[in-house]
């Protein structure tokens, strides 16, 4: 076997990469003589058969799994031996025949181009410094999520008659939907409570209720949307006839034991309590996420070096297919919304660059503290996906054992989680109490 450089150009290197048609003739011979014991064939007895009759009858199909075999054996011999860190999977550019390699009439030759991952010495956690930002959890904190919870418990009472419907009060009316002057299944309903602005009705339903009282009459004119459920109303125009019952007023829940019962506690202390225990956990959380911000920019900041143009590449591809999805889906940031494709694909193409740097740079620091993620982690991971789709947990647990990819896109995260938790526990990190509303401040995330 004979491997040779012939270019090396920033972090890509090219090798070209000979294996003589006797060495693969000689794999050939020793993977037939292999498997014989194992071959059965019409005329002779199990494990008889003779060696020139298997060469004869399956040896150019057997040829093509050796010579599989040795383009993996030598393209990563050519790895090893040049002391390459891949950055990704080598390409491989055949220059031999492949038929005639197959046949044993030609060497098997090839070029193989692999991008390296750049040496760099990564920072040393004991010599960077960060501020973990806290705040405590007071009453009005406490009692802010319990007013949420009232307010998702609303009760409507009936106004005055001559009260006039406004949005998120709830109107009670009777309707009968016709499309052409007929009536159509599912238009009608008596004595239905609908609250306005909740989008709970088709388009334009809603907003020409407000402003209505008891006792008016109107049609109301709407046209389904073009991919509405119903395929024999989508995209048709009908009119409701409406006869406006009542016109309620919304009014939240009281703060009291009641109030805990509906969630299933005793008292209203109890509820309290268990309110202040989730607030402690988003505290704590969002403390740690501002912590790991301030640890990523200080590495993106600490660090430069060429990255591999195939990583950046594959980074950036993943995140612009959702970029354009959430723009089709008209989905993007206001500031996003605002900019040019070259524009966006400029900002976020230094995005990927970021976080392919940051990478490279938690595994490096990993690697050298000598992190790992236990099977007992990625076993929690998989269980905690499945959770997410019940009823279907074993076909989750069956593609994971199919796809090492998908496995090793669940390790990811726990080593990253694993590493930032290196660094915090090396490096100096000193505690500033702040506002809720400065914890909370949404950071620029990438």
């Amino acid at each position: 076997m004979q491997i040779k450089e012939v270019e090396a150009k920033g972090l890509s290197r090219t090798y070209a990469v000979t294996v003589p048609k006797e060495d693969l003739e000689k794999k050939l011979a020793a993977k037939i003589k292999e498997m014989q014991p194992q071959v059965s064939l019409k005329g002779f007895r199990p494990g008889k058969v003779p060696v020139a009759h298997i060469r004869k009858m399956f040896g150019q199909s057997i040829m093509k799994d050796v010579v599989e075999d040795v383009l993996n054996e030598s393209s990563q011999k050519a790895i090893n031996d040049n002391n390459i860190r891949p950055a990704g999977q080598p390409k491989i550019d055949l220059r031999a025949n492949g038929e005639e390699v197959t046949k044993g009439a030609a060497d098997l030759e090839y070029q193989m181009t692999v991008e390296m991952i750049p040496e760099f010495e990564p920072a040393d956690p004991e010599k960077l410094k960060f501020t973990r930002l806290t705040s405590e959890i007071d009453d009005s904190s406490v009692e802010e999520r319990l007013g949420n919870f009232a307010s998702g418990q609303k009760t409507y009472k009936k106004k005055a008659k001559t009260a006039k419907a406004k949005n998120e009060d709830a109107v009670l009316i009777n309707f009968v939907g016709r499309i052409d002057g007929e009536a159509f299944d599912g238009g009608a309903m008596d004595e239905h409570e609908l609250v306005l602005g909740s989008g709970s009705f088709i388009p334009g339903f809603e907003d020409q209720l407000v402003g209505t009282k008891a006792g008016d009459k109107l049609d109301v004119k709407v046209t389904f949307p073009e991919n509405y459920g119903a395929a024999d109303l989508a995209g048709k125009e009908a009119v409701f006839e409406t006869e406006v019952l009542e016109v309620r007023g919304a009014k939240d829940a009281e703060i009291n034991d009641e109030l805990a019962e509906k969630f299933g506690f005793d008292s209203l202390e109890k509820l309290k309590d268990v309110v202040k225990e989730q607030l402690e956990g988003e505290y704590k959380m969002q403390s740690r996420l501002k912590l790991k911000r301030a640890i990523l920019d200080e590495l993106d900041k600490q660090h430069t070096f060429d990255l591999p143009p195939g990583m950046v590449e594959a980074e950036f591809s993943n995140i612009w297919s959702q970029v354009q999805a959430e723009k089709e889906a008209g989905n993007l940031d206001e500031e996003d919304a605002k900019k040019s494709d070259k524009q966006l694909e400029k900002d976020y193409r230094k995005i990927a660059e970021r976080r392919v740097r940051l990478g490279l740079v938690l595994a490096e620091i990993g690697q050298k503290a000598e992190v790992n993620v236990t099977n007992e982690e990625v076993q929690q991971a998989m269980i905690a996906e499945a959770r997410q789709y019940p009823g279907q947990e074993q076909q989750v647990f069956e593609f994971y054992q199919k796809n090492p990819q998908a496995v090793a896109q669940l390790r990811a995260p726990i080593y990253e989680e694993k590493v930032v938790d290196f660094i915090i526990d090396k490096s100096k990190v000193t505690e500033k109490k702040v506002d809720k509303e400065k914890l909370f401040e949404e950071d620029d995330m990438i």
